[in-house]
């Protein structure tokens, strides 16, 4: 299985060099990370699959700021934040990237506003300007009538739209999605993922972890890994939209 060598494009958004994660597990070493390189380029929509211990999920929380690496580099719109320390890394996550999870993550005892208007809080914004993004958001995700409700009030795929628009409301460079419809049933999983194909439409990059290969069709590439290591890429040649409808009505 050979890996992927980066390209030195500037529209490169997200470049992975030699990168290797390893855990320690007591006596043994887990290689989650095997020496991957890869790039992504800015406004690509890639999804990242693999059976469970491939890497997948350490490659996902890497790439989000969320783990380090143990060893090489990874350059986030051209700058290494291979050497970042806690806040530093904290601060770019806050700042740069948006998150959206299975779980949804969302605050039980906090309004859909309030759950949307979270970062904005840690970024600083009055509670007049951000209590506008939010209902700017929240309309767009389709639950403008939902301010004021809790998250026990809605249903799954009305979380998972209040966790895609907490996920935007910094304009974030990147959209991470963990198996954003893991926990819906399939036709709200399409609602979901129509919602992320218009982001990616709008140019934001999207990098998805999942295993429903229905979903990843969504993707324009698609990352198999295996055992710490890349071990396919498939990539989509058409661009238009018309395109890019017969792509996804084919599958």
């Amino acid at each position: 299985m050979a890996a992927q060598t980066p390209s030195d494009s500037n529209h490169d958004i997200v470049r992975l060099e030699n990168a290797r994660k390893i855990y320690q597990m007591g006596a043994e070493e887990v290689r989650a990370l095997a020496g991957v390189n890869i790039a992504f380029k800015r406004g690509s929509f890639w999804a990242i699959m693999g059976p469970s211990g491939s890497g997948k999920s350490t490659m996902m929380n890497v790439l989000g700021c969320l783990d380090r690496l143990t060893s090489g580099a990874y350059y986030l719109d051209g700058k290494d934040v291979s050497q970042l320390d806690d806040d530093s890394l904290s601060e770019l996550r806050l700042s740069y990237l948006g998150f959206i999870f299975q779980s949804f993550n969302l605050i039980p005892q906090l309004t859909v506003q309030r759950n949307i208007e979270l970062p904005l809080y840690y970024l600083g914004w009055d509670a007049v300007r951000s209590a506008q993004r939010a209902k700017e958001l929240a309309e767009m995700v389709g639950l403008g009538e939902r301010l004021n409700h809790r998250p026990t009030e809605l249903s799954g795929g009305q979380m998972q739209r209040v966790a895609i628009a907490r996920a935007l409301t910094n304009d974030p460079q990147i959209i991470f999605a963990d198996e954003p419809t893991g926990n819906l049933d399939s036709a709200t999983g399409e609602q979901i993922m129509e919602l992320l194909d218009n982001l990616n439409r709008q140019g934001k990059t999207i990098i998805m972890v999942t295993h429903e290969p229905d979903i990843a069709a969504h993707a324009r590439s698609r990352l198999h890994m295996m055992d710490g290591l890349i071990d396919r890429i498939e990539t989509e040649t058409h661009e238009t939209s018309e395109d890019r409808q017969k792509h996804l009505a084919r599958h």
